[in-house]
């Protein structure tokens, strides 16, 4: 067997700390706040003056800094801050950041071409509780488990250096530095290459639309990133359209290209765009876009994943000729409807999506449940036409971080709906013909919850233990102040620890009868499913209710036609059974093999026909 040749890469960035071929390391900082800036080398004890230029550029170039060495920045000789671009923070984001060489990594991975979108399957995971070492290298040893289930696109929670030893990733304030807790660059990379060597695409969440509240020290020296016209939960906005904003939008930008050259990722999906705010002419998510498209995507496919409260279809516009600068969107309007017909909740969110039938078939019809209809929850219209754009334009899922942590107890859907609603639910989830996206253990129901859980300093971590709590007092079952005592502490080590996934449960008949459900429906859709979708085709789609909780759903594809019938209800529904242009059954869960003219409570099935050759 040959050996693949070993590639080295690397990001071009006009900051940060940039080893030179001559050995010499060039340190370059935006800093038009200050009066002074200087080099300080962390072993020697040293501050070397900085030149800057008229713009606020801070830089030096010093044969005394090689790979290794630990650095910070003085600022008007009173304040030492990392950098804010470091490659590696081992001190954390109060400590001193280390000069990386990103050539001095060999790829193995050089004949990696990436997947077409049709091909996604995604598997979101926390690194730090995805497994209990909760590093890098031990995420590593768990790909072949993966690679069996069938998922193809591993989906790391945010990795940008946050403050302390562990946290869900989006208080990160150091936005080139993967998280030093979890290992070396060097661990990240080897580990996208062992995913590559799987067949498995990665992606990353990255936070754009805030910087954390601990560790952020651009206010000081770089009081241009931000601006007070955009107000936002952690204080002022991100500044990408007043005065600096090029400079803000560049370092941006920058990140984005540089996690998928130098880290050679696959894509990466952007939390919460709907908070970044930008009233210039051209929008920051625009300009992302096409620097990708013009960049890593001309090489290679790259894709880009929005996550966007306002279901602003704009962004995933097919054009002819031409992949789209955001190939999909997560679509939480799929959760809320089936997560509503599987629980009964109604409270906050779920009150926009009464009935949930009639959500549920609009979203796998034509998108998006809400196109522009009045949302009572967010006060306003909300969404754009969708029905356009191909079902690989929508990431579907049953449960993720958001959906499972953010409630006080952090269940997942298997602690609060019966097995055989779940079971019913997932199915439709696999093999309808949006991208799914599963979250870690989801696929053996894991019973371990999901907990928000931080560890932030002495000034910032009782004030966030304490908000969560008071942010639960208005729903009525925690409306007691005994009761709430209950919502874990998110500062409290064991707050973590409930949250790392116990792999031994994989031994046990249940969890293995779990794991190979999941694993029977994804091998079924990349057989049979994928093929429709080859080239993004839009189908011809329609659905209609049977009574409160059943469904018909029908996409018309030009490889096939492919048809659901499912009954996510406690109750059995009158049908007329199988038409005569159905073609073959796929898959059926608790329904008759033949001749049946009721679904069962809780019963799925799916038929292909095929058109005639």
């Amino acid at each position: 067997m040959s050996v693949p040749p070993t590639v080295r890469r690397a990001h071009r960035m006009p900051f940060g700390a940039s080893p030179l071929d001559d050995g010499s390391t060039r340190f370059r900082l935006w800093s038009p706040g200050a009066d002074r800036v200087e080099l300080w080398l962390e072993e020697a004890k040293r501050a070397i003056p900085m030149p800057r230029d008229a713009g606020g550029w801070a830089k030096y170039v010093s044969r005394e800094a090689p790979v290794g060495t630990r650095y910070r920045y003085r600022i008007d000789g009173e304040m030492l801050v990392p950098d804010p671009a470091a490659r590696y923070q081992p001190g954390d984001v109060h400590g001193a950041s280390e000069v990386v060489d990103p050539l001095a990594y060999a790829w193995r991975d050089g004949a990696w071409a990436g997947l077409p979108p049709e091909r996604l399957v995604f598997y979101e995971l926390h690194v730090g509780t995805f497994t209990p070492e909760g590093t890098y290298a031990a995420a590593a040893g768990k790909l072949d488990h993966l690679a069996a289930l069938g998922v193809t696109a591993v989906e790391l929670m945010p990795l940008a250096d946050f403050p302390g030893r562990w946290g869900w990733g989006y208080d990160g304030v150091l936005l080139f530095a993967p998280e030093s807790s979890y290992g070396r660059p060097e661990d990240l990379k080897a580990l996208v290459d062992a995913c590559h060597a799987r067949g498995l695409a990665v992606f990353l969440d990255v936070v754009y639309n805030h910087f954390g509240p601990e560790g952020n020290y651009l206010h000081r020296y770089a009081p241009d990133f931000f601006t007070p016209r955009h107000r936002s939960l952690w204080g002022d906005g991100i500044n990408y359209d007043g005065p600096g904003a090029e400079i803000v939008r560049s370092f941006m930008i920058h990140n984005a290209l540089y996690w998928l050259e130098e880290f050679h990722l696959d894509g990466l999906r952007l939390d919460a765009v709907n908070a970044i705010v930008d009233d210039s002419a051209g929008h920051l998510l625009v300009e992302l876009g096409r620097a990708v498209a013009d960049g890593p995507g001309r090489e290679r496919p790259v894709h880009l994943v929005l996550e966007n409260g306002a279901n602003e279809a704009r962004y995933l516009e097919r054009a002819a000729g031409r992949r789209p600068l955001y190939q999909a969107q997560w679509n939480d309007d799929v959760h809320h409807a089936l997560h509503i017909l599987l629980t009964g909740e109604t409270g906050g969110y779920y009150a926009d999506y009464q009935p949930p039938l009639p959500h549920l078939g609009r979203c796998l019809a034509e998108g998006f449940a809400f196109q522009g209809e009045r949302s009572g929850y967010r006060d306003g219209r909300r969404g754009e036409p969708s029905a356009h754009l191909p079902p690989t334009a929508f990431v579907s899922f049953l449960q993720n971080h958001d959906q499972i942590g953010n409630r006080a107890l952090g269940e997942r859907i298997t602690a609060l709906a019966a097995p055989e609603a779940v079971r019913a639910a997932t199915a439709v989830l696999l093999l309808a013909p949006a991208l799914p996206l599963l979250f870690m253990g989801e696929e053996w129901a894991a019973p371990e919850p999901f907990l928000f859980f931080t560890d932030l300093g002495p000034d910032l971590g009782p004030a966030v233990a304490e908000g969560r709590r008071r942010e639960f007092a208005r729903f009525p079952e925690f409306a007691s102040p005994e009761v709430r005592e209950r919502i874990p502490d998110p500062q409290a080590a064991s707050t973590r620890a409930r949250s790392v996934l116990d792999w031994s449960r994989l031994a046990e008949p249940t969890h293995r009868d779990w794991l190979d459900f999941h694993r029977t429906l994804l091998r079924l859709r990349a057989e049979a499913i994928v093929p429709l979708q080859a080239g993004e085709p839009v189908p011809a789609a329609s659905w209609k209710a049977l009574g409160d909780t059943a469904l018909e759903v029908t996409w018309a594809f030009p490889a096939g036609t492919l048809r659901l019938v499912a009954n996510l209800g406690p109750a059995a529904v009158p049908h007329p059974g199988v038409g005569p242009d159905w073609g073959r059954r796929l898959h059926a869960l608790r329904l008759k093999e033949a001749g049946w003219r009721e679904l069962p409570p809780w019963s799925v099935a799916f038929y292909l026909a095929e058109p005639v050759r």
